[in-house]
């Protein structure tokens, strides 16, 4: 890993650290949908779970980043993840979704692997250590480490026929919930060798945003944009779609989402490569923008290949802005700033992105079942163009050092 060697075995550990967490949330997404289906769950019931479960992430990540470095980013992250396992372990015990509710509001739940409102805040900034040349290489590991992981978590999830045995036969159906406190050990084994170096070098003082207080709000403004126009078209939409419009099974849609992940990991992996050509934001520009027309021409697909044709290919290109869009951040604030920096832009999508189904539903319902479709792809689509006429023009505080 291109990191100073006193550095390096902490990357590392939290790619480890990220392997694991990625696996437990792609596994514990498909059995707690699965779970939740077999009680008789309503759909009110399961949107209530996923919004308190979004709604924690963003209260947490808001604490993190207020408080995250006055703690010790090293004691925050391992409190969080023991409190992971915690969590894990009541939703094993329980099936009251009113109990499910209240644990789901602690944030450390999630329903992406990839992000984790929290953990993914301590970690990116403590990624942000990493020297600007390497930086981005070491994001772009890091998400392709969460997309391969989440993927076969949950392909191991939907899989094997004893899973499902297992699941259904224990009394709250959440049973393998045991999982995430067995993972949280591992991960708190590999959190307890994080090394000093990881905190800041002096005590942060005054506001947590200072000098990049303005960045930082036109950054999360827009990627607030960004995440409510997601919201329009998650997983669960996009399984519905193709299987009530393209009549896809639920096999077919499964192994979807398992190429999916791999894509997405392989993009993580070539788009550092690309910002080192081209630059970080042209990076996440010009490879988000394809992905939003691709997102339009869905539902004009004239049968079931072609649309999974397009969407993977979308899904291709569609994540190349994660590692550069969190190097950037990295890279416009200053090092006291970058945990506040991460808690204020994560939380700006993780609020923003519950409103985006609510939308989503209301134009499938009164406009046309691909509206969602073609409105995401809009939003998205004015997104990038907004977010490279404010930046463009505005260099790198690092590239001025």
């Amino acid at each position: 890993m291109s990191a100073p060697a006193d550095l390096a075995p902490d990357l590392r550990r939290i790619l480890g650290i990220q392997a694991v967490r990625a696996l437990l949330y792609g596994f514990g997404a498909v059995i707690l949908g699965s779970s939740l289906a077999a009680n008789g769950a309503t759909t009110l019931q399961v949107g209530v779970l996923g919004a308190a479960i979004l709604a924690g992430m963003a209260i947490a990540a808001i604490a993190v980043g207020l408080a995250g470095d006055r703690l010790g980013r090293r004691r925050a992250y391992t409190g969080l993840l023991g409190l992971m396992g915690i969590v894990g372990l009541a939703y094993a015990l329980t099936d009251r979704l009113w109990i499910l509710v209240v644990l789901a509001l602690l944030g450390v739940m999630s329903t992406d692997a990839n992000e984790n409102g929290p953990l993914t805040t301590l970690e990116q900034s403590m990624i942000g250590q990493a020297p600007s040349a390497a930086r981005v290489r070491v994001f772009g590991r890091y998400n392709a480490v969460a997309y391969l992981a989440g993927a076969l978590g949950a392909l191991l999830a939907g899989g094997p026929a004893f899973v499902e045995r297992f699941w259904t036969s224990t009394p709250t159906g959440n049973a393998w919930f045991l999982v995430f406190p067995l993972g949280a050990v591992v991960c708190l084994w590999l959190a307890h060798g994080l090394s000093p170096e990881l905190e800041l070098n002096e005590a942060a003082t005054g506001a947590p945003l200072e000098r990049s207080r303005s960045t930082v709000t036109k950054l999360a403004s827009l990627f607030a944009v960004d995440a409510f126009a997601g919201g329009f078209v998650i997983t669960v939409f996009i399984v519905y779609w193709f299987s009530t419009e393209l009549g896809a099974s639920k096999e077919t849609m499964s192994l979807v989402f398992f190429a999916a992940g791999l894509l997405q990991a392989g993009s993580s992996v070539v788009a550092p490569r690309l910002a080192a050509r081209i630059g970080l934001l042209p990076t996440m520009v010009f490879t988000h923008l394809p992905s939003n027309i691709l997102l339009m021409l869905i539902p004009l697909a004239p049968n079931l290949e072609v649309a999974i044709a397009i969407l993977l290919l979308r899904f291709a290109l569609s994540q190349m802005d994660v590692p550069t869009r969190q190097a950037y951040i990295a890279a416009m604030v200053d090092p006291q700033e970058r945990t506040a920096a991460a808690a204020a832009t994560n939380s700006a999508r993780y609020v923003a992105r519950p409103f985006g189904p609510l939308i989503g539903t209301f134009l499938m319902n009164n406009v046309a079942i691909g509206a969602p479709w073609v409105a995401a792809g809009a939003l998205k689509s004015l997104y990038d163009v907004a977010l490279w006429r404010v930046f463009s023009s505005v260099p790198l505080p690092e590239a001025m050092d």
